[in-house]
């Protein structure tokens, strides 16, 4: 690759809408181009990142033995309506019309699709297990697309999905997927941890996410100190809380707690007009009730609301999680309230959301709120609160929820002792155990070795190829530039000419063409009108990761030769380089 003809332009200047490192690099160094929002071009230099990505994934699926196909991205409604996806992905898919009116989606995944093709060719135990994979570029309507390749509405994704005959066939194929995944990230070149998730709309059981760790993730996970759990924080469930005896506990009151319609002005005012013996109140010994508006996939609306402690907040990813795929909602409006007068607003509390649902919500509540519990909350009247309130005794929910916000400290579920630590990654992959629902929904059957017919198992493994170009860029870029892995970089060696002399190009291009025969990739700057600074500015920025700079030093026998990841420079005998550059590229 000559950079005087490479289809290329490094930009100085960030583009505007650039909001991460990833995105801001590779737009200044010519590896991607904004299409539309969330939607990129991906130019010559990105699309061979992009293919070494996908060349690393296909041969550790093909090492496992899953066999590679490509279903059409322009898809029929009938399968997703067998499902039911059709509803339940809401505003979150492409839907169109063919000219006869009949609807066809755009391909967010494809399980629906794998599933029937395995029906209509397979009906025997003796075909399985089967693996089968596919790379293929997928769609998803995303309402607010940001961060680049990060969260796109078009994006390439590998999806694959084994077929077994029983749970047993499935926990293998699930445990050799995994171990696939373990291959595939550590030859991607960045940090990366497995932690425990929601299987969400996919259903199913058991189901694990591969995070790269990034600050600037979207995903907020938590490890233990003392063991080695980690959960993305949708998937953390609390430590069960045992009942509190309160046969001893005051009778429930009201009091006039006049201008407290937050949580700190209450715990203020208690300080004040009520303390307590033994310690200042907190905001955790009241009982803070949330209402949404939801709506659903289908129209469906109604009003839920969230009892948790009032030291927390509820987290609205865990919520989203819980909900479900194509689910919205939002905090109750002015006009929410007007239509239920029962509930007061910055008052509320069970009184009106429980047994008496005079307000016609559903009430759930955080698992900390359980039996014998005491809490301060509202007493459904403006500038009145309700104290000494026992859970079990004077209140109970419809349920439980767990989507309070999950912090640094709090004890770690495996009841070990360990408290948890949050950070943030970069969802990369996600595996689950389907177990038989799209089976099931599609009718997906074989028959065993007694000749009985049985639903046939099934998992699905997925791995982003054009957000792994993205994350890999988050996790080793430096102040100049891009910096890759090698085995993901679109060249091996970045050969800079640098001065105006005949000899200097002449030599370059000699080591050029001598590496290329030793199969070593080389991008050449061999641009005669560029400075230098320029040239090696562009360097830094494209990240390539070994660069060799043929310049003055020629004329004394020595070329130099610099690692882009760690800076070092060496200067190399000219009749050595070749040599010594293809060890480098091969170590």
């Amino acid at each position: 690759m000559r950079m005087s003809s490479l289809f290329v332009r490094t930009l100085r200047e960030d583009p505007a809408d650039a909001e991460v490192p990833s995105h801001r690099l590779l737009v200044r160094a010519g590896y991607i181009r904004r299409a539309a929002p969330g939607i990129y071009t991906w130019l010559p230099l990105g699309l061979k990142v992009l293919r070494r990505v996908e060349d690393i994934i296909r041969e550790e699926m093909n090492a496992i033995g899953a066999q590679e196909m490509l279903f059409p991205a322009l898809l029929p409604r009938e399968p997703y309506e067998a499902t039911n996806r059709w509803t339940e992905y809401g505003d979150g898919i492409f839907r169109l019309q063919d000219r006869k009116g009949a609807d066809y989606l755009l391909g967010p995944t494809h399980e629906e699709m794998f599933t029937l093709v395995v029906k209509d060719l397979y009906s025997s135990y003796k075909d399985l297990p089967l693996s089968i994979y596919q790379i293929q570029t997928k769609y998803r309507d995303e309402a607010r697309p940001r961060a680049g390749l990060l969260r796109g509405r078009e994006f390439v994704m590998k999806d694959s999905y084994s077929f077994d005959v029983d749970d047993a066939g499935l926990e293998a194929s699930y445990q050799r997927h995994r171990d696939a995944y373990v291959r595939i990230f550590d030859r991607l070149g960045f940090e990366y941890v497995i932690v425990e998730a929601m299987s969400g709309a996919m259903g199913g059981s058991k189901s694990e996410e591969f995070l790269a760790k990034a600050s600037v993730g979207e995903d907020t996970y938590v490890r233990c100190t003392l063991c080695d759990y980690a959960a993305n924080v949708e998937a953390v469930h609390s430590p069960p809380v045992p009942p509190v005896p309160y046969d001893d506990a005051p009778a429930a009151h009201a009091e006039q707690t006049p201008d407290t319609p937050t949580i700190e002005t209450l715990v203020d005012h208690l300080n004040e007009r009520f303390p307590r013996e033994d310690r200042p109140w907190a905001a955790s010994d009241t009982l803070k009730n949330v209402v949404f508006s939801v709506r659903y996939p289908d129209g469906a609306t109604e009003a839920l609301a969230v009892g948790l402690p009032g030291d927390r907040e509820v987290d609205a990813k865990r919520l989203e999680a819980h909900l479900g795929e194509g689910v919205v909602f939002e905090p109750f409006g002015e006009e929410d309230f007007k239509a239920r007068p029962a509930l007061a607003k910055g008052y509320i509390g069970p009184g009106a959301l429980g047994e008496k649902k005079a307000a016609g919500v559903r009430y759930l509540l955080d698992p900390r709120v359980v039996e014998g519990t005491r809490w301060v909350t509202g007493a459904d009247v403006t500038g009145s609160h309700v104290i000494d309130l026992v859970a079990g005794r004077d209140f109970s929910g419809d349920g439980l929820i767990e989507v309070a916000e999950v912090r640094d400290g709090d004890p770690c579920p495996r009841g070990d002792g360990g408290t948890l630590e949050t950070a943030r990654g970069i969802e990369m992959g996600h595996i689950f155990q389907l177990g038989r629902k799209y089976a099931e929904a599609l009718d997906l059957k074989v028959l065993d070795e007694q000749g009985k017919l049985v639903t046939v198992t099934m998992g699905s493994y997925g791995v982003g190829p054009s957000r792994a170009v993205a994350a890999i860029a988050e996790g080793t870029h430096d102040e100049l530039g891009l910096c890759w892995p090698r085995e993901v970089a679109p060249a091996d060696v970045h050969i800079v000419a640098t001065g105006k002399d005949e000899h200097i190009f002449a030599a370059a291009e000699r080591i050029a063409h001598e590496l290329d025969q030793q199969g070593v990739e080389v991008l050449y700057d061999d641009r005669p009108k560029v400075s230098p600074g320029v040239k090696f500015k562009d360097a830094e920025l494209i990240g390539v990761p070994t660069i060799v700079v043929v310049g003055k030093g020629l004329a004394e026998g020595t070329i130099e030769v610099k690692d882009r990841r760690t800076g070092e420079r060496h200067q190399v005998p000219a009749d050595h380089l070749v040599d010594r550059v293809t060890g480098i590229v091969r170590a």
